[in-house]
């Protein structure tokens, strides 16, 4: 039974412009491809969707990602929960310029915030027609998406095509997932971030004792007398469990 809870999502589409972010979005809210007008940016939407049983509020957010909107563009990412940061699989510059551009914009602006990699225009990446059209030009391979998936640290690769709507809804249930159900390493990176002083910057702290993995004796107390921090023993680095009581 899925839950009655309903959860806000902010959801924010960034990437090269004319990459289909907007068509993916469109896409995505009325379950059919733009074959009339296209606008530059979709309105925001808003709408309760259900993801492995849980019910969230997602909220979409477009923006522009041409160089005229620079300056506007970051107010959008206020309050993000995730970004889906879009390429296109038949533009090499819009792949290269996520490493380049979108990432460092990302962490300038958003740090911390996860983001879901996504190839579009799946389908015209074996369309005949449209390569012939287009000599020269050098389709992204599944493998370099993954190559650049794990080069900027993101959790999920998904290819997919407005056209076909091949998998747009994967896109955004792949968003959802990694804000209510985010990975393990995620976690415990955010929770070793609000653990106490560090032993290497403790003067009470010697390498002799941790080599001898003990708690020396000139430890007058609990408590660091240089930072007033309680000392937090983390497993995970391999120190042992000591009883401060």
């Amino acid at each position: 039974m899925a839950s009655s809870a309903s959860r806000f999502i902010k959801c924010v589409t960034v990437g090269d412009g004319a990459v289909g972010k907007t068509c993916m979005l469109i896409c995505y809210t009325s379950n059919k491809f733009p074959t009339d007008y296209i606008p530059t940016v979709f309105d925001n939407f808003s709408a309760n969707v259900i993801v492995e049983g849980t019910t969230v509020n997602l909220g979409l957010w477009d923006t522009a990602g041409q160089e005229d909107y620079n300056r506007l563009r970051p107010l959008s990412y206020r309050g993000a929960d995730v970004f889906v940061l879009a390429f296109s699989l038949v533009s090499r510059a819009s792949y290269e310029n996520v490493f380049k551009k979108w990432i460092p914009e990302l962490q300038h602006y958003a740090p911390g915030i996860p983001v879901v990699l996504v190839g579009t225009k799946l389908d015209l990446r074996e369309d005949k027609h449209y390569l012939a059209d287009h000599p020269g030009l050098v389709p992204v391979t599944t493998a370099q998406g993954e190559e650049l998936r794990k080069q900027i640290g993101a959790v999920y690769y998904v290819e997919c095509s407005s056209k076909t709507q091949q998998n747009v809804k994967a896109v955004f249930d792949a968003a959802i997932k990694m804000v209510i159900k985010p990975p393990q390493k995620q976690k415990e990176k955010k929770k070793k971030q609000r653990r106490g002083c560090l032993l290497s910057k403790c003067p009470l702290w010697s390498e002799a004792c941790l080599s001898k993995m003990k708690v020396c004796s000139d430890i007058p107390s609990r408590r660091c007398a240089s930072s007033k921090l309680l000392f937090v023993v983390d497993k995970a680095v391999g120190f042992p469990e000591f009883d401060f009581a």
